[in-house]
């Protein structure tokens, strides 16, 4: 029997995927003073990959840390990276392409991980919000959406990229609420969603059953996986 992806949430939007092959990609990886976040920094052992979709502190004020202690790839606009060597110390050797990182519509290939930058609508104090698409060796797409609204082009990601599984933000206030999440959803038409960016603030959608609710009628083939932060779910195999 073939091994299985692994995505494992750990609150807020950031999750740990972990290949076939062993590889470890982490997502918008905040851990320091997260609510929602059930482990500790060092517990964070290993990792290959980093993505940062924005520098908004919940999304990559562990990115440089974990970095360091693992010697991990981190992956992010090219404003982005460059605040973070500027003002937390990132190495440029620990930067996408020796400190530059990518842009929008860029593709690269990293330990065997294609990793494609996608658009979101958000803000950020440097560069913009992305989104991306985690090609796996197998083929595999998973899709972290990062913070964003809805948009029409996320129709254009199914065509290009077919993503298996979405990790898709429903809390509201900063991102996506449920009803926008699920028409998400019927644009993008997984296999799998895994809702994120909900209960770790008290402004937030404080869980994801109105999502549920809204996902069932919009994109009714969809599988709708709620995890509890920590939990993992099993892609493949």
């Amino acid at each position: 029997m073939s091994k299985k992806t692994s995505i494992r949430w750990e609150g807020h939007a950031f999750f740990r995927i972990t290949s076939p092959e062993g590889v470890v990609v982490l997502i918008d990886p905040w851990v320091t003073e997260n609510p929602s976040c059930p482990i500790k920094l060092d517990d964070v052992k290993s990792a290959d990959l980093i993505l940062v979709t924005h520098d908004h502190f919940d999304h990559s004020s562990d990115a440089v840390a974990i970095a360091k202690r693992t010697g991990a790839t981190v992956i992010g606009m090219p404003e982005t990276v460059g605040r973070l060597q500027l003002e937390a110390g990132l190495p440029a050797e620990n930067v996408l392409f020796e400190g530059m990182g990518m842009n929008i519509g860029g593709r690269v290939t990293v330990k065997g991980i294609s990793v494609a930058m996608v658009q979101a609508f958000h803000s950020s104090q440097t560069g913009a919000p992305c989104g991306y698409m985690v090609i796996l060796a197998d083929g595999t797409t998973i899709y972290h959406a990062g913070d964003t609204g809805l948009f029409q082009s996320m129709e254009l990601f199914k065509k290009i990229y077919r993503p298996k599984v979405a990790l898709l933000p429903i809390g509201s206030v900063f991102t996506m609420d449920p009803a926008q999440a699920a028409c998400a959803l019927a644009l993008l038409e997984p296999e799998v969603c895994i809702p994120m960016h909900f209960g770790s603030f008290p402004i937030l959608e404080q869980d994801a059953r109105a999502f549920v609710d809204l996902a069932a009628r919009e994109a009714e083939g969809v599988n709708v996986v709620v995890l509890e932060p920590g939990d993992e779910y099993m892609v493949g195999g």
